[in-house]
């Protein structure tokens, strides 16, 4: 079996391994392990949203999705593997294992500076790839890189000017922020609702394809958005969380903005695409056209878009924090970039 092809089924066996985890805990104390000491490292991570973490990644990784995904690509053949150095986010669970799942299927290696709050699963899963096939390609280092060919970091906007400073004259990838935004017709039915609840309020709103702002008629009522929030009441039993919520609360009460709040959650109409923890913006549309010039314009605020109207790039309801393999962040082929560094 050629090395491409023992990554390839690496994956596939990782995929298998992560989903079977819910029903086999007692097999898998390592990674059980690795989750208490991520929970106790970061109070916004917790068992629930760790395994949907995984269950999204074994969806991911299933042997057809993974196939599908490199065979969009003539693989050039890797003689001697590029070091890759990639900084990764801590805002949301394991966020940074797509770079490193990129890295490894095109045959390279990667120098990884973990974020601090995100520091002890993906190890787990680098190690699993490694002892799977054999293969030596990851390192760790909380460092400053040395030897490294390429590099891919995501971080804020205010870290991206760093990043570009820094790393400017490898071949990189450099990401800033962005946001997961809904566009709503009053046509959507009471499952969607309940989806685009899972898409605002999933990890606590950290990731950024989260939805922070919708877009909605202007007769639109917002109590079917609260609607479908309901079900995720009991968020505001996680302090940090509840602190934000007061905090934001009190915020806008003494800025004597104009809001409308349930309890645990703040929705006000705002023209920014980022809201604070706790919160969502929204904007009204008269004209569909309008609406989607304007988008195209504000294109790089905007990682992910969730709709039932025919709108360019849409997924469905309930999926934003389920990306495909092939779903890049910022429209960015990571693949294609990695595989072009030979």
């Amino acid at each position: 079996m050629n090395p491409k092809s023992k990554r390839i089924d690496a994956l596939i066996s990782l995929g298998v391994h992560l989903g079977d985890f819910k029903n086999n805990h007692s097999n898998y104390s390592n990674l059980q392990d690795s989750i208490e000491k991520a929970i106790v490292n970061n109070a916004w991570f917790n068992q629930e949203n760790i395994e949907s973490t995984f269950r999204s990644w074994s969806k991911a990784l299933n042997e057809n999705q993974v196939k599908k995904w490199v065979s969009k690509y003539n693989f050039k053949d890797v003689k001697k593997p590029k070091t890759v150095a990639l900084i990764l986010a801590g805002n949301i669970p394991m966020v940074g294992f797509h770079d490193i799942v990129s890295v490894w299927v095109s045959g390279n290696n990667a120098d990884i500076k973990c974020a601090s709050k995100d520091k002890f699963l993906i190890p787990y899963m680098t190690d699993f790839l490694e002892k799977e096939t054999g293969i030596s390609a990851f390192k760790f280092t909380d460092q400053h890189f040395t030897d490294f060919d390429a590099v891919i970091a995501t971080g804020s906007n205010n870290s991206a000017r760093y990043f570009n400073h820094y790393f400017g004259k490898y071949p990189n990838i450099i990401r800033k922020n962005r946001n997961g935004i809904a566009i709503l017709n009053g046509q959507e039915t009471k499952s969607q609702m309940e989806g685009l609840a899972t898409d605002i309020i999933q990890y606590y709103g950290l990731g950024c394809r989260n939805v922070s702002k919708v877009y909605i008629p202007n007769d639109y009522d917002i109590n079917f958005i609260f609607g479908g929030l309901y079900r995720y009441s009991k968020v505001i039993e996680n302090a940090k969380y509840a602190n934000n919520y007061d905090y934001n609360k009190a915020v806008f009460l003494m800025s004597d903005y104009t809001f409308l709040e349930n309890g645990f959650f703040i929705i006000r109409e705002d023209k920014g695409f980022s809201a604070p923890i706790a919160c969502l913006h929204y904007e009204y549309y008269s004209n569909e056209i309008e609406l989607e010039e304007h988008l195209n314009e504000n294109r790089e605020s905007i990682q992910c878009i969730i709709s039932n109207m025919p709108i360019k790039r849409k997924i469905d309801f309930g999926s934003s924090q389920q990306p495909s393999l092939w779903d890049y962040a910022d429209e960015l082929d990571t693949l294609s970039f990695l595989n072009n560094l030979h």
